[in-house]
């Protein structure tokens, strides 16, 4: 038997064992035989290269513990650098939630929702003030200047027309909400009201005597401030009974009819202390819907309409006061 040892040069041919059924050596390993295996052809060497391939060392083992590979979190994405443990509430990746505070979804969403109502208070009182401060002017101008009453006495149609112009845009401002949210058509139909407002209330006032018209003005400055302080720290909730004030103000609508059939001094003093103390009521509930908070509340775009709920509402409290004083008087 023929045996072949490594690096021994040969003359262009590996031996191997003719016989299939005989072992045979190669390597220095010694192969069985094979029942049946043919014999190999012979094929050529070729010069320097190795007779068996290298020991390549065997991979290590997997590591275990901390150090052990994660698998990926997200397929396709860079895994977290060192000392990010998990994603945060925004899906990023930073601290650990004991490490870092976070503010959640609701409140972000309550802290915007404050922001935007602290702003709609300011523009509803902005836009308040310069009403009232037309309204004064106009009812100070037709109580104090004599040629101003002399000249409306002569020309009653500015009254009724101002009047009429008072009800026409009110019903416009109501009913179509396009115009009371679009800007500037809401500020120039919320301007007209004022100014016909004004002039109204003016023609009203120059009725009276100029101490009435103060004292009137003061105990509706005083009255309108203490109920929205009230409505504004109080814990009842006023914004539930707008049924039952539509429902009482039908009813006040209905007495009035009839008391015009029944003139006199006691039915027209209890019309207006119903009717100053109803408008009372508004006044607190149209606060609350304003400054929300309760279980209704009004849009922050409806600020022109707002403001005009609560213009409406002092200024019957001062037509109110005003009946109720001119009444006492000799």
């Amino acid at each position: 038997m023929t045996t072949w040892q490594p690096n021994q040069p040969t003359s262009g041919y590996y031996p191997g064992p003719q016989d299939p059924q005989q072992p045979y050596y190669a390597g220095g390993q010694k192969y069985g035989a094979q029942p049946g295996y043919p014999p190999q052809s012979a094929y050529p060497t070729q010069p320097g290269y190795p007779s068996q391939p290298p020991n390549y060392p065997s991979p290590p083992p997997p590591y275990e513990g901390l150090n052990a590979p994660q698998p990926p979190i997200n397929p396709g994405f860079a895994p977290p650098p060192p000392g990010f443990t998990s994603p945060n509430s925004q899906g990023m990746y930073g601290s650990s939630y004991a490490d870092e505070p976070f503010t959640s979804n609701a409140d972000n969403f309550e802290f915007s929702d404050k922001t935007i109502r602290h702003g709609f208070i300011r523009k509803v009182y902005t836009i308040l003030m310069c009403q009232l401060s037309v309204t004064t002017a106009f009812i100070a101008l037709f109580t104090f200047h004599e040629p101003t009453q002399k000249f409306l006495a002569r020309n009653p149609g500015i009254f009724y027309a101002a009047l009429i112009c008072t009800f026409v845009v009110l019903i416009i401002m109501s009913c179509c909400s396009s115009v009371r949210r679009k800007s500037p058509m809401n500020l120039i139909f919320l301007f007209i009201f004022t100014l016909a407002e004004s002039i109204v209330l003016g023609a009203a006032a120059a009725t009276y005597q100029r101490t009435e018209v103060l004292m009137a003005a003061g105990i509706c400055a005083a009255v309108c401030l203490g109920l929205s302080i009230f409505a504004f720290q109080t814990k009842w909730d006023f914004t539930m009974m707008g049924g039952v004030l539509i429902v009482a103000l039908i009813v006040l609508l209905i007495f009035g009819l009839v008391a015009m059939f029944f003139p006199g001094k006691t039915i027209t003093m209890i019309y207006a202390s119903l009717g100053a103390l109803l408008f009372c009521v508004y006044l607190i509930y149209d606060t609350q819907m304003m400054i929300g908070g309760g279980k209704y509340s009004i849009s922050p775009e409806e600020y022109v309409f707002a403001a005009l709920n609560l213009y409406l509402d002092i200024i019957n409290i001062f037509l109110y006061i005003l009946t109720i004083i001119g009444l006492n008087r000799d």
